[in-house]
């Protein structure tokens, strides 16, 4: 499994866009763009496809860490965080018609 399987699986299992991505690595003040985020997580045979480095996705995992528990110093609670992300998550699905309709004429 490499770096970007890593990166891309976690992404999806919490739910998280490319700016809550670079917000992440901000908190461990590693500077990265969007594009350089989505790069990762495209297919290798993708043209614009990168490599995502050691570097890279361990300063993730530790911004990580302060996204879910926060600093020492101010704890917070990694279950409500993680309900807040399914609750975000579930804000943001494709709604489904009431008629069970699909839009279809």
């Amino acid at each position: 499994m490499t770096n970007n399987d890593i990166l891309k699986k976690l992404r999806v299992a919490l739910s998280l866009r490319d700016d809550e991505i670079v917000s992440i690595l901000e908190l461990v003040d590693f500077r990265i763009s969007k594009s350089e985020i989505g790069a990762f997580c495209r297919r290798e045979d993708h043209p614009k496809f990168k490599e995502c480095g050691d570097q890279v996705l361990r300063n993730f995992l530790n911004g990580l860490v302060l996204f879910l528990r926060g600093p020492r110093e101010n704890p917070k609670d990694p279950k409500k965080v993680r309900e807040q992300i399914r609750q975000k998550g579930k804000d943001t699905a494709p709604k489904s018609s009431e008629d069970g309709n699909s839009g279809q004429a």
